[in-house]
């Protein structure tokens, strides 16, 4: 049911840089790994509660309108392509990871406010998942459990950032090499939808 191209966008997707992944981070560079744990179920609350809502509203529109998972998922290739630039574009910038103590109630609205919420609902979740049951509990699962160790990877790169051990390992690399994998999966993406019409 569940394909390695859905597992492989997701982990792409979530690796990005972007509010909840920079909070997530600023966390560990803060308090470190072990006090940033607790963040993660916020996050995978606001996910879950923002990626439903945008699916299931998808799944009731797209009855009356059936090329808008096509539209949507153009849409979001076209937003993977501007993502992957911006990131190239600003993998040099310095980023500010000294924000106030993050807590899991702005985690939570940062995630559940994040654009990535209809990116994951209109392109990279199938349009069954929206109509049958079986299909969204096995591909939302799965991105649930897949949230976990993305976000103590970011904690871990915040921690890493704030110790400056590892040299290569920083904000510029990280994002040109995200900005690469994206670029790669927006082209699948965008053939998929133009094979729809």
């Amino acid at each position: 049911m569940v394909t390695w191209f859905f597992i492989g966008l997701v982990i792409t997707i979530l690796l990005t840089p972007g509010p909840t992944n920079t909070l997530l981070a600023s966390s560990g560079i803060q308090v470190g790994i072990r006090k940033s744990l607790r963040l993660i179920p916020a996050e995978a609350f606001g996910y879950l509660i923002s990626i439903t809502a945008w699916g299931f509203l998808i799944g009731k529109v797209s009855v009356h309108l059936p090329l808008l998972p096509t539209i949507l998922k153009l849409f979001s290739a076209s937003y993977i392509i501007y993502l992957a630039i911006k990131l190239w574009r600003t993998a040099d910038a310095e980023v500010s990871f000294n924000q106030p103590t993050i807590r899991a109630r702005e985690l939570f609205l940062a995630t559940l406010l994040n654009p990535k919420a209809l990116l994951f609902a209109s392109a990279i979740f199938p349009t069954i998942a929206w109509t049958k049951l079986d299909y969204y509990l096995s591909h939302m699962s799965l991105f649930l459990v897949l949230i976990v160790p993305i976000a103590f990877f970011w904690t871990f790169i915040g921690s890493i950032l704030a110790s400056n051990k590892i040299r290569w390992l920083n904000q510029s690399n990280l994002q040109k090499t995200a900005s690469l994998v994206l670029m790669s999966f927006s082209i699948p993406l965008s053939y998929s939808a133009i094979l729809s019409f």
